[in-house]
């Protein structure tokens, strides 16, 4: 039993060494700190960024626009101090890792205090798609932030490798976050705000763990002197999987809802039979559940005929749902009669 566990000990030690072999360091060890503790510094540029990306990404949320969120995305220059501080933990540079923690700190304070500021000044009485999306983290992002920090570390140690790529995969996981827990506040909307901070927490943390895994195998620390700071990071990521994971499944559970409740209107009602559906949009944060239907119609939807259908769907899905109709008019417009008589002034 001994020889068979001295094997695999042996071929998993092998497989780790090849794995450094194939990830090799090509910056050198005192280069990388250089570098990485200039990229944490707290200065000028960074809060310039800091701020523009803040703003643009606030005004994107407000607008429901995502395009303009994709270019908040590419300015926001958080990826750059936890790539800091990551390698900081592994090496056990408390220089760098302080550094890190003080610009990804400062980053933050400051952004959630421009987008609460911006969101008291537009005082939208509610939030679009784009916001909402960001308050329901689940399993999905922690995949992606894990993802997203492991391009960021081996952009940094290969130079072949554009830095844009690693600075737009990190900027889509931290800054929108960060400005939907200012907007929620603004709104005193507490839900809101916690579902962007576990979202936040879990991207950050993701990304970190990631990076530290990508040094490591580089080569630039010892499993030894990592072994202590991956523990630690990977058990606070693993508190997050528990409502990580409760919110996946309720993210199931609403998607099966959504289309039962698209299916019974479509398929079990007399109005929707004179109703065209364009599209459905389902708000979780409320209670009850608002359900937003974009129809087109020739007739108009009647107050009645709304609430005969909340009442049928409570009965179909055994929970109440609030219904919103954002009705188009459909006119009939056809060319005029050949035979009809012409008259010229």
């Amino acid at each position: 039993m001994r020889e068979e566990e001295g094997i695999v000990r042996g071929k998993l030690q092998d497989r780790f060494r090849n794995l450094r072999r194939q990830v090799a360091k090509p910056i050198p060890l005192e280069q990388m700190e250089i570098e990485l503790l200039a990229e944490s510094a707290l200065d000028l540029p960074y809060l310039i960024l800091i701020v523009g990306s803040c703003v643009i990404a606030t005004f994107g949320l407000l607008s429901n626009s995502a395009a303009v969120i994709i270019g908040a995305m590419i300015v926001a220059p958080l990826m750059l101090p936890i790539r800091g501080l990551a390698f900081g933990a592994l090496q056990g540079n408390m220089l760098l890792f302080r550094k890190g923690i003080i610009a990804v700190g400062a980053g933050t304070i400051i952004a959630v205090a421009i987008a609460y500021t911006l969101g008291m000044f537009v005082s939208l009485p509610s939030f679009g798609s784009e916001v909402l999306a960001r308050s329901e983290p689940t399993l999905l992002d922690l995949g992606i932030a894990v993802a997203a920090g492991g391009i960021s570390g081996y952009a940094k140690i290969e130079p072949k490798v554009s830095g844009s790529v690693a600075g737009t995969a990190i900027a889509v996981a931290l800054m929108p976050p960060i400005c939907v827990i200012g907007l929620g506040l603004s709104r005193a909307n507490l839900s809101l705000s916690l579902g962007a901070t576990l979202l936040y927490l879990t991207n950050l943390l993701g990304i970190t763990l990631s990076c530290m895994v990508i040094f490591l195998l580089a080569g630039y620390t010892s499993m030894r002197r990592a072994r202590k700071p991956l523990i630690w990071t990977s058990a606070f990521t693993s508190i997050l999987i528990i409502p990580l994971g409760v919110s996946f499944f309720q993210l199931v559970r609403q998607v099966e809802l959504e289309y039962s409740v698209r299916q019974a209107l479509l398929n079990k009602t007399v109005t929707f039979q004179r109703l065209e559906l364009l599209r459905s949009q389902t708000n979780w944060l409320t209670n009850p559940p608002e359900v937003r239907l974009n129809v087109r119609a020739k007739e108009p939807v009647t107050p009645w005929q709304v609430q005969l259908l909340e009442e049928f769907i409570e009965r179909e899905m055994g929970q109440p749902f609030t219904l919103i109709f954002e009705v188009g008019q459909v006119e009939e417009v056809r060319r005029e009669d050949k035979n009809m008589p012409t008259t010229i002034d």
